[in-house]
């Protein structure tokens, strides 16, 4: 049996250990965090209203979806540097998920509205052949939301990174863990 399949307890410490202590992901996450919880804020001045479910849903501005992305690709870039095939992996999955919330699931969520009509439309008239709620139509992002997203990312992970470092860091300077050697 493989040491990755069973690990024994000093293996497995070592693997949370590394977790974190894995800055990129951390500020990459963080990133994400800033961006969904700014959505409050958006929701606020542009709608005029307090509205707590923004934090759960997918869709508006910004995008925490790019800001996870390049977030976690800027750290991995300047930690690894940015000539790392590694960083390279990550940059085209960046701009895959970047493409895919405004093109794919953007086209999604302006055919669910399409669809969702429909159904008020018809108004019963096919009974039985009609979903019993409407569809999610809020599933992508415009370009500018995307684009909000992406600045979000490198804006908060690079910081954070240079000047905090990991959470496993964190947590040995203000005397939580010790320092392992």
């Amino acid at each position: 049996m493989s040491t990755l399949a069973s690990p024994d307890s000093g293996h497995l410490l070592l693997m949370i250990r590394d977790l974190f202590d894995n800055a990129a992901l951390w500020w990459g996450l963080s990133a994400c965090g800033v961006a969904q919880l700014s959505k409050l804020l958006v929701e606020l001045v542009a709608e005029g209203r307090w509205n707590p479910r923004v934090l759960l849903e997918t869709g508006g501005m910004p995008s925490s979806h790019s800001a996870l992305m390049t977030g976690t690709a800027a750290g991995l870039g300047w930690q690894l540097g940015f000539g790392d095939p590694l960083f390279a992996l990550a940059a085209a999955l960046c701009f895959v998920v970047l493409y895919d919330a405004s093109g794919v699931r953007r086209a999604a969520g302006l055919t669910a509205e399409r669809v969702n009509g429909l159904v008020a439309d018809a108004g019963g008239l096919v009974a039985g052949h009609l979903p019993e709620r409407p569809l999610k139509q809020n599933l992508g992002h415009t370009r500018l939301q995307v684009l909000v997203g992406a600045l979000i990312g490198p804006l908060v992970a690079l910081p954070g990174l240079v000047l905090v470092g990991s959470p496993l860091h964190l947590a040995q300077v203000w005397g939580w863990i010790a320092p392992v050697a």
